[in-house]
């Protein structure tokens, strides 16, 4: 019986084939459809080569196909026995980091690949370390291409080696590491006769195995307020209830709550649903809540259990992600703050530090942060924000930045902690 959800998000250098793992995986789990099956064949028979390339079922873009690179973040959909699985298959240049945060954002797992010739270089340190900083708790390592070493334990053991001391500076509470062979199906889906000196499991067997209910915050009740449903005929003349999304914990009729930001407190009535009525609502669900008191709540305030707030504060401790082309992130600029379902402006009160990602060090002299860059930087906004650091929740520990002129996103922050 399919039940649990696993998002996925692939991570690594250029070339280490995380398409065509992608697409491996897919294929031997019988996940493609026939018609597809042909496209790529037909594909793979015009750029000349001799074998099916089912990097093709990821790389959808024209760009993508003709300079065999992924672009574009490129969503993935199977199941298995056990469970329903999203792959967010996403690049590998660093001009691409920006896609691959967004990419890794919602993600249980992080899917990092390296080629077995190569060892780890630079550009997997960069995604581990933001799998890492993104708060990813799972991470399996998969050394691709052992068929080009002859399915060595030797230099796979170099590549888990460098990759284990390097991840023991970074917050990675699971990890597991894996010999595959991508183009054909070494430990992919079932175990290798190539590596029998290999005794873990296969990447499928990982996935389907992999802890993951445990992963959600399930003690911070948190509700955002996102809609404020007003009584609109004869039939619901009294029905005012406060739509949204559960963000993490939980909340069960009759319960005792506040409201934020005005610290009132009341108790729930009801919680509804678009299939009628339900005495609890847990994280991920989208629900109506009910209270008891007729209170001033608008969108953007947030419910909570009233012996478990989250932090309020207008000043704000955070890494943020620069993804913006234009300009740069600069000290005194200013920008709207969306978080969970509230909508401030901030300033940038000062960068602490920019981040060297390849190298985990420093440089507290940098006065902006630019394309790609990460560092950690104080705002202050003009409305309180109710949160938790990311590392403890984090839907109510991240947010984005956008700039009021062009509408356009240009960073992805996470919060550390309040400002001092």
């Amino acid at each position: 019986m399919t039940s649990e959800l696993l998002r996925i998000a692939t991570a690594g250098s250029v070339d280490d084939g995380k398409s065509t793992l992608i697409g491996r995986l897919l294929y031997d789990t019988k996940s493609i459809l026939a018609d597809q099956l042909d496209a790529v064949e037909a594909a793979s028979e015009r750029m000349g080569i001799d074998y099916v390339n089912l990097a093709l079922l990821t790389d959808g873009l024209r760009a993508e196909r003709e300079q065999g690179i992924t672009i574009d973040v490129a969503h993935r959909y199977f199941a298995t026995h056990r469970r329903k699985i999203i792959i967010a298959d996403t690049p590998g240049h660093i001009q691409y980091t920006r896609n691959m945060v967004t990419g890794a954002s919602t993600a249980n797992l992080a899917m990092v690949l390296v080629d077995v010739r190569h060892g780890v270089v630079e550009q997997s340190r960069r995604h581990a370390f933001i799998a890492s900083l993104l708060g990813i708790p799972h991470i399996v390592l998969c050394v691709n291409k052992m068929d080009l070493v002859d399915y060595s334990e030797v230099a796979f053991e170099e590549v888990r080696q460098d990759f284990k001391e390097f991840a023991q500076k970074l917050d990675v509470p699971d990890l597991c590491i894996i010999p595959v062979s991508a183009l054909h199906g070494d430990n992919v889906v079932g175990r290798s006769k190539n590596m029998a000196w290999y005794e873990g499991p296969s990447l499928l067997h990982q996935l389907n195995e992999v802890h993951i209910s445990s992963d959600s915050n399930l003690i911070d009740a948190r509700f955002a307020v996102q809609y404020v449903l007003r009584p609109h005929s004869d039939e619901f003349h009294d029905y005012r209830g406060y739509a949204g999304t559960v963000e993490s914990g939980g909340f069960r009729t009759g319960e005792e709550v506040m409201v934020l930001p005005s610290g009132f407190e009341t108790r729930i009535s009801s919680i509804d649903t678009a299939d009628g009525p339900v005495t609890e609502a847990v994280a991920g669900e989208a629900v109506s809540l009910r209270l008891e008191d007729d209170l001033d709540v608008s969108r953007g305030d947030m419910i909570c259990r009233s012996g478990n707030r989250p932090t309020v504060s207008q000043d704000v401790d955070a890494m943020i992600c620069w993804m913006s082309e234009q300009g740069e992130l600069r000290p005194k600029n200013k920008y709207a703050v969306k978080h969970t379902s509230r909508w401030v402006r901030a300033l940038v009160d000062d960068i602490k530090y920019r981040l060297d990602i390849n190298t985990l060090s420093r440089d507290e002299e940098s006065e902006s942060l630019g394309l790609n860059e990460i560092g950690r930087v104080k705002l202050r906004t003009t409305a309180p924000l109710f949160f938790d650091p990311y590392q403890r929740n984090r839907a109510t520990g991240s947010f984005i930045l956008v700039d009021e002129t062009t509408n356009a996103t240009v960073a992805g922050g996470m919060i550390l902690r309040e400002a001092a």
